[in-house]
């Protein structure tokens, strides 16, 4: 099997050269892979990383010509509310990321300080970051160009589990066999899982199919109740696409904005009227100065070396969002969704044309977004534009369990939400959807967009596992309601997942078990001993010596809240009900702190080694 080889180019910029064809055994047989990773998403590294640092040889497909999905392709600012609540490896990459900027700008660095200990990057160097964690690991390959269509034809069943798929090379157009013990869908629109016949969702729920206040259609004033027209009806909306912008306006790395070729002005044009009026979908007055600054379209976040991560901003009526354009493409081909780029790109520069250069617009605004430009290090074989649309959400799999905005929610005020005693991982971020339609007359809202606080949940097991097939995990397109998904949809979530799905993977393989039925208390054991958070607390990390213990003991109830108070007194009661909980002996209880006691239990368990 040929091996990952890497050279450097200007900046660093790590370029993955791989073999144009698949490996195969020196008898001429066909390897079959123990995982095959469709998808080299953050969530698809991740499932071959887990793997692999297991003894599994693993194979990426990849449709483009670089790994990385959305942070590799200007999403550069992290979505994720709490930072602690997702560990593992996607806590690996931040620290990576931090140290990169470090170790090329000094600790001391403005460019450490703006990176935020990782979590904001440039898309190059999330590229990079990515594509060493990859190259340590010697038994992943990974295959770029490599296309995979949403066909039952492209799929070998054997009595309903998965055993082989076929993708086209991209660059000589011969289709391509892989074959797998175990496969990942890590793709954004669940195009494996689809071909494979698993059940899945496109839209949105209605309001009463699962009692969630936010679902079917939507009318909602930012931080407000639902206005008219709310109905809560379900329909096939889907939320808006967009591509994320690092952009400059640093003079030597700035790229100008050019006019689109395709450039049509009526789509920009009730902008000038907003500006005028000072007028969005926010339920109240905008700051003032804002209308004269790029912010009056987008939301902007500051990254290293001069760059933004400009993304749509939810108070605008006209942003970077293309709403109802993009309905077909969770269950398009690609051709439909190579011409939808195509024309997401045109209107976005087309948009910063508009903003720079119209004649109805205030001439401060048009002097204030005329400083930006795109990076010139950034994407130089793509016009220095994004690679990726930003596909929020694609098609949402039918599983094992149906994650729902309740999931997400305090079961009680000042509670957590629902434990799920078989979580993969801890997260925290808001219900948070982007506009479905484009501006009506006589509204003013956008239907669909809506963004409601939660607080740390935990993400069970059943999320990633199709009904319908066997030998297959999803840990992006997952199992949940479209308000479900809108908190589940970022990339620490999907990082995490795709983690978990890598782990369950090898698990299953070592037992000689199926996915539904491997050990999820040994998936857990196993992502705990690689820092992963499956409850979130205020006062302890993962690098806690307890923390395993500590994991294990709230997932059975036995900690509730959201503190372990390692420092307080131990009470007989509590050391009771924690032997208890883990199927301990009775024991005494000594004067201890509760931390101490838990080092003792973690020690008793043998786990003092891990």
């Amino acid at each position: 099997m040929k091996s990952l080889k890497f050279i450097f180019l200007p900046r660093l910029v790590l370029v993955l050269l791989l073999s144009a064809t698949f490996a195969r055994a020196a008898d001429g047989e066909r390897v079959r892979h123990d995982l095959v990773v469709v998808g080299a998403t953050p969530a698809g590294i991740t499932a071959a990383i887990a793997a692999a640092r297991e003894g599994r040889g693993v194979l990426v497909l990849e449709r483009t010509n670089h790994i990385g999905g959305l942070p590799a392709n200007g999403l550069g600012a992290t979505d994720i509310v709490t930072r602690g609540a997702t560990g593992g490896l996607f806590l690996e990459f931040t620290g990576r990321v931090r140290a990169h900027y470090a170790a090329a700008y000094g600790e001391k660095s403005g460019q450490v300080e703006i990176s935020r200990d990782g979590y904001h990057f440039e898309s190059s160097v999330a590229e990079k970051v990515l594509a060493r964690m990859l190259a340590e690991h010697p038994a992943i390959e990974v295959r770029l160009m490599r296309q995979f269509d949403a066909d039952p034809a492209n799929v070998t069943l054997v009595n309903g589990r998965l055993a082989a798929i076929r993708v086209i090379n991209r660059e000589t157009g011969a289709v391509e066999e892989a074959a797998g013990r175990i496969f990942i869908d890590a793709t954004y629109e669940g195009d494996l899982a689809a071909a494979a016949g698993a059940p899945y969702r496109v839209g949105r729920e209605g309001r009463a199919e699962h009692g969630e206040a936010l679902a079917g259609r939507l009318y909602k004033p930012w931080a407000a109740e639902p206005g008219p027209g709310s109905t809560g009806l379900a329909d096939n909306a889907v939320q808006a696409y967009n591509y994320r912008l690092p952009l400059t306006k640093v003079p030597e790395n700035r790229v100008p904005i050019r006019k689109p070729a395709a450039y049509n002005r009526d789509d920009y044009v009730s902008l000038i009227e907003d500006i005028r009026l000072n007028r969005d979908a926010a339920p109240v007055p905008p700051h003032p100065n804002r209308v004269s600054t790029i912010a009056r379209i987008l939301n902007i976040i500051e990254l290293p070396n001069g760059k933004i991560d400009g993304n749509n901003h939810h108070a605008c009526f006209i942003s970077t969002d293309l709403p109802e354009e993009n309905w077909p493409w969770p269950t398009s081909g690609w051709a439909w969704r190579d011409r939808f780029a195509v024309r997401l790109r045109d209107y976005t520069l087309g948009l910063l044309w508009f903003c720079q250069n119209d004649a109805e617009l205030p001439e401060a605004f048009r002097a204030d977004c005329s400083q930006w430009g795109l990076s010139r290090d950034e994407f130089a074989d793509n016009g220095h534009f994004p690679r990726q649309v930003y596909v929020r959400e694609g098609r949402r799999i039918m599983g094992e369990y149906l994650f729902t905005a309740a999931d997400a929610l305090p079961v009680a005020e000042g509670k957590r939400p629902p434990l799920h005693r078989d979580s993969i991982t801890a997260s925290h971020y808001a219900l948070d959807s982007h506009p479905v339609r484009k501006r009506e007359p006589g509204r003013g809202h956008l239907d669909g967009m809506f963004s409601q606080d939660t607080v740390p949940y935990t993400v069970p097991y059943g999320v990633i596992v199709p009904k319908g097939v066997d030998g297959l995990l999803v840990p992006v397109a997952v199992s949940a309601t479209h308000v479900g998904l809108s908190t589940l949809r970022m990339e620490p979530c999907w990082m995490a997942l795709g983690e978990a799905a890598g782990t369950a993977a090898h698990l299953s393989l070592a037992g000689e078990t199926g996915l539904r039925n491997v050990s999820v208390n040994k998936i857990q054991d196993s992502l705990l001993r690689h820092g992963a958070v499956l409850v979130w607390f205020r006062d302890m990390k993962p690098s806690h010596p307890a923390w395993p213990v500590v994991q294990k003991l709230a997932l059975r109830g036995a900690i509730e809240g959201w503190r372990v108070d390692a420092d307080k007194p131990l009470d007989a009661d509590t050391a009771a009900a924690w032997r208890g909980a883990l199927g301990l002996g009775v024991a005494s209880a000594p004067e201890i702190t509760r931390g101490e006691y838990l080092g003792k239990l973690r020690d008793e368990l043998g786990g003092a080694k891990d």
